[in-house]
């Protein structure tokens, strides 16, 4: 296959997606990554561990950024990154598994819960 005819219908498909379809994508990185993190502490993998865990911050540091902060629920959506950025750098330098494992349904919970938004939000759309 042509890696540029691949990275380019990547590109048209990020491109055409809407905003939630988006949020959506970077919360099932999140969790696939945090994850992953979890295999490599596993493992003692401290690279895999490590980069895994600096892209979940990466990640929840970008969804904290672009928050619209004109909306209320975005200073409690704000205070929630904030918890989880300092949750993932104990959870780093101590390779600590147990607070891994009581994060990661944290974040499952947060990707399901604006998973439903988004249902609820394109069957209003469609009505």
């Amino acid at each position: 296959m042509d890696a540029r005819g691949y990275q380019n219908y990547k590109q048209q498909s990020i491109n055409s997606m809407t905003p939630g379809e988006l949020l959506l994508l970077l919360y099932d990185e999140l969790v696939k990554r945090s994850t992953l993190a979890s295999l490599a502490l596993d493992k003692q993998d401290w690279p895999a561990f490590e980069a895994a865990l600096d892209r979940c911050t990466d990640i929840v540091n970008y969804l904290d950024e672009t928050l619209d902060r004109q909306y209320p629920i975005s200073q409690d959506l704000s205070r929630m990154y904030d918890y989880f950025t300092y949750e993932l750098g104990r959870i780093k330098v101590g390779r600590n598994k147990k607070e891994l494992d009581r994060l990661r349904p944290m974040l499952a919970d947060m990707r399901d819960t604006f998973r439903t938004a988004e249902r609820n939000s394109s069957q209003e759309r469609q009505a």
